[in-house]
């Protein structure tokens, strides 16, 4: 296994850092908190006119057929932006769950548009006071003639308001698992978004679902068979998660550093104060070290090979809690660092503070990523 990056990996890179430079730089994240579309049409342009939506989707779909690999490159400068865009609902979970179980003619109407960000599709997936498993599921798809009418409420849906498709986890039977996903149109009747607010301030939706009708063609997969294509194509998503917290932790440290090189305390830098440094040094440690394992989980993905015996099941999970633990633990230190000043708004920190918690608990929290991880190190069922 050799982690080190190609010629083209690292300018895919330098690509992808200019891009959000210029196009989502910290002042332009921090006009779209809180906004009900909650990231830049122009910035979203650029990401398709660079064929990044499509990175990963086949050439045969309208995308680059790229590896996790460039993706993990990709989503850890997104991740040092705080870059906020729809990317990983519409074109890795989504477009993954298409790939993973779509038929051929979804696959052939809704990827290549995907890829050219005509059309962001979000997943909803989570609901009021349930978990993350299967049985937290409880939106009711019931039969009705040829389709289905889709009753209850998602919680967390980002960027609904601007997504042309839903993709909704919902029950079709009593079983833990008899869960099917279904494209839902977001502007059918019965279906109300109302905005949710968070510790990030990005772009989260409650969806209504009020007796919506879809068709069966709308169903992706076969009959019950919705959650175990769910799982698997969230696991992968890990990967890219953890990348983005490793981004995101590896600036928070650059500018904790330069501060505590910067500010003068009793006429000595902060970061000549013993305490401060092996507080930067505990993190700088902890950041290289947080890279490993989420290019590990990114090589088994991109090679579909294990690494000393672990796939992505276990490799992404462990990989998200390391990363995530470690940018929220270092932008808490930063703050300690700043001190007052970095819990206001005039200050990056606090930017990065925010975002980390709010990674951490997303998606899948860290309890629920360590019964992952135990599940796959105890070879045990869940």
């Amino acid at each position: 296994m050799d982690l080190d990056f190609s010629e083209e990996q690292d300018m895919l890179r330098e690509m992808v850092r200019g891009l959000c430079s210029t196009a989502s730089s910290l002042e332009q994240v921090r006009e779209l908190e809180d906004d009900p579309t909650g990231f830049s049409p122009e910035f979203w342009q650029q990401l398709a006119d660079l064929d990044l939506l499509g990175l990963m989707i086949p050439e045969a779909y309208g995308g680059s057929g790229m590896t996790a690999l460039e993706g993990a490159v990709v989503y850890e400068e997104l991740g040092r932006a705080l870059a906020p865009s729809p990317h990983f609902v519409s074109a890795v979970l989504s477009a993954g769950l298409l790939l993973r179980a779509g038929t051929e003619d979804q696959k052939q109407d809704l990827l290549p548009l995907i890829a050219k960000g005509t059309a962001i599709a979000t997943t909803a997936w989570l609901e009021p006071n349930n978990g993350f498993g299967p049985k937290g599921v409880q939106v009711e798809a019931r039969a009705d003639g040829d389709g289905f009418l889709l009753t209850g409420t998602k919680w967390h849906v980002p960027f609904a308001a601007a997504a042309t498709h839903l993709v909704v986890l919902a029950r079709t039977g009593t079983g833990p698992t008899d869960i099917d996903l279904f494209l839902v149109d977001p502007k059918a009747e019965g279906v109300t978004l109302t905005q949710m607010f968070s510790i990030a301030s990005d772009c989260q939706y409650q969806v209504q679902l009020d007796s919506v009708a879809v068709p069966a063609s709308a169903r992706i997969g076969a009959a019950g068979s919705g959650w175990a294509t769910w799982d698997a194509v969230l696991d992968e998503g890990l990967v890219f998660l953890a990348a983005q917290a490793i981004g995101g932790a590896a600036y928070a440290l650059e500018i904790t550093v330069q501060y505590a090189k910067d500010r003068e305390q009793f006429d000595k830098p902060l970061g000549a104060f013993q305490a401060i440094s092996h507080y930067l040094a505990d993190a700088a440690t902890a950041v290289n070290g947080g890279r490993i394992p989420v290019y590990e989980a990114a090589w088994s993905l991109a090679n579909g090979r294990p690494v000393e015996g672990k796939d992505v099941s276990t490799l992404a999970p462990l990989a998200k809690l390391f990363a995530c633990q470690t940018f929220r633990n270092t932008t808490a230190m930063g703050e300690q660092v700043f001190g007052g000043v970095g819990f206001t708004l005039e200050y990056d920190i606090q930017l990065y503070f925010r975002r980390a918690k709010a990674l951490q608990i997303s998606w899948l929290d860290d309890p629920a990523l360590r019964e992952k991880v135990a599940v796959q190190t105890l070879d045990v069922p869940a």
